[in-house]
């Protein structure tokens, strides 16, 4: 990590809302600072002020390079986590540049970073005494062979890394470094609770198969975006068929930086609950936010809310009065099927559109091109398929 000297710092703070290339183009102009220093702090300010503000609004505070930045997390998913862990001890052995770690500890009287890249070790020593976290202990290490020599602690957090020697993302459990299947039995011997960030791509039933010690899933969307799957991992004396290990999912969302109520629901919930189908579009129709679709409660959905489904594989509902659910609500224009001249009508003197399709046989791109239709404005167009397998348009606004 750079010592910047007070010349680079007061150009820094001078002139961090400004265009970091055009800045790197005028290091002639400003011989007493260090340009190429000040640009990667101007560029992880800019970053930190929208996805971690409390960061930003530290003084002092260091970034690394670009890659590290984008690949932290969000203050507002790290604030969730924190809501619901904590505990005595704690160790992050994938600490990274740190951001959940500077949330969680507020929670835990003790608490150890771990991580092997030196410079990232660095700044965490730095940044840490400026958050405020002095039960925060860095450890430059590897994270395996940190987890091996340990004693046991409340809580173990960690988020393997999802790239592949070539710098290729990926999503299996087992391509991912390190490999949580692999130090589950270790994993779950050394933390009370264990708690792994996966990707937000991978398949929830594939985790349920490959790791044994699932207690709960936790699905987090952020404006309508997966963001993360947290798998939480729990040695239990009883295995799970012997009926203690029922896995809960809590699917969350936020908005805005604001967290809705989560919706919490087993598989088995899913499978007995009761969803009446329908054949006709009402005057409301609900898009289940993007963690819900992920995770899949779609009869359940239905159940508690009081809506119809519009097919068992549309994930559309649609109500008489409008209800509070959770995800996008629009009010119903107008219903139409495939005739040419029913899609002219409700076509009529709209020139752009946002246009969602579910179940239907034909893309998002070949329908705006036969229609001639732009993107956005304020009418949502759903093209899907009711019960009964009837192609149909809805027209809508948002509710």
């Amino acid at each position: 990590m750079a010592i910047l000297s007070p010349d680079t710092w007061q150009f820094i703070c001078a002139h961090r809302t400004e265009d970091v290339r055009t800045l790197a183009l005028q290091a002639r102009k400003y011989p007493q600072v260090d340009m190429a220093a000040a640009v990667v702090q101007i560029a992880g300010w800019q970053i930190a002020e929208k996805k971690v503000p409390l960061w930003a609004q530290t003084e002092g505070v260091q970034y690394p390079a670009h890659l590290s930045m984008e690949q932290c997390s969000s203050e507002i998913t790290a604030r969730y986590k924190a809501s619901w862990l904590q505990g005595d001890t704690m160790t992050d052995l994938t600490g990274g540049l740190g951001v959940d770690c500077s949330f969680l500890a507020r929670n835990f009287r003790k608490v150890d970073y771990v991580e092997r890249q030196e410079v990232l070790c660095e700044l965490a020593r730095h940044n840490f005494p400026l958050l405020g976290l002095p039960q925060v202990t860095v450890h430059c290490a590897d994270g395996v062979e940190y987890l091996q020599k340990m004693e046991p602690v409340d809580c173990l957090f960690l988020d393997p890394a999802r790239r592949d020697s070539q710098g290729g993302k990926t999503v299996a459990i087992a391509d991912c470094e390190p490999d949580v299947q692999k130090l589950e039995p270790l994993l779950v011997e050394k933390g009370r609770t264990v708690v792994v960030k996966l990707s937000p791509m991978l398949d929830i039933f594939s985790s349920l198969r490959e790791l044994k010690y699932i207690r709960q899933i936790h699905v987090v969307a952020v404006n309508n975006e997966c963001k993360e799957l947290l798998v939480v991992l729990q040695k239990e004396t009883k295995s799970p068929s012997e009926g203690s290990g029922e896995v809960w999912i809590s699917c969350e969302q936020a908005v805005n930086n604001f967290l809705a109520e989560p919706f919490v629901f087993t598989y088995s919930q899913e499978k007995e609950a009761q969803c009446p189908l329908t054949d006709e579009v009402e005057n409301y129709l609900y898009e289940p936010g993007a963690s819900l679709l992920k995770a899949g409660p779609y009869r359940l959905l239905g159940a508690r809310f009081g809506v119809k489904k519009l097919h068992a594989n549309s994930h559309l509902y649609t109500s008489d009065a409008l209800v509070d659910f959770p995800g996008r609500r629009f009010r119903v224009l107008e219903v139409s099927g495939f005739g040419k001249k029913e899609l002219k009508q409700l076509l009529q003197g709209v020139d752009k559109a946002n246009l969602t399709v579910r179940n239907f046989p034909a893309s998002v791109a070949e329908l705006r091109k036969k229609w001639k239709l732009k993107e956005g404005g304020d009418v949502y167009l759903f093209a899907t398929t009711l019960d009964g397998d009837r192609h149909v348009v809805i027209k809508c606004v948002k509710a």
